[in-house]
């Protein structure tokens, strides 16, 4: 914890087969990394819905991992092409909404590489940590851009 008392709650949406499989290697090989991070475990980068991205700060993230396999190592082929083209346009998205780009961490991390993962947790969760508390979910809710009753919910 820091001096501040803040410490940033990180959701993170991971491929099954690569950097799931990564961030468990990460964990059997105890390397000390940020426990500030939770993982949503999917299929593939390509199912991820930009929406879940916006779902996670107005549950209160403070901030996302997306990560998923290398390009051209995707167990569906082209499902890690289609993430990043979608996050791409995504960026633009997220600003319109004031939500500060870095507290989004785009990635690619493979089953062998634990430390990777480890240094993404990492620096993510310090770039965060400078960034502070995202209050702005509530003002998402508030709107009605994001079709939530209460950020508690």
């Amino acid at each position: 914890m820091t001096s501040t008392g803040f410490e940033p709650k990180i959701a993170a949406f991971v491929c099954n087969w690569c950097t799931y499989t990564g961030a468990d290697l990460a964990g059997t090989s105890r390397i000390q990394m940020a426990t500030n991070v939770r993982i949503i475990r999917l299929p593939c980068t390509g199912r991820i819905d930009p929406l879940f991205i916006i779902k996670a700060f107005e549950r209160g993230a403070d901030g996302v991992i997306v990560s998923g396999c290398h390009p051209a190592d995707c167990h569906y082929t082209a499902g890690n092409y289609h993430a990043r083209r979608r996050f791409t346009l995504f960026n633009d998205f997220i600003e319109f909404l004031g939500i500060d780009s870095r507290r989004i961490t785009f990635s690619w991390v493979s089953a062998s590489e634990g430390q990777k993962w480890a240094d993404i947790v990492n620096d993510t969760t310090a770039r965060v940590r400078e960034l502070g508390p995202f209050s702005g979910y509530r003002d998402l809710v508030r709107s009605g851009l994001t079709g939530g009753q209460d950020a508690g919910t």
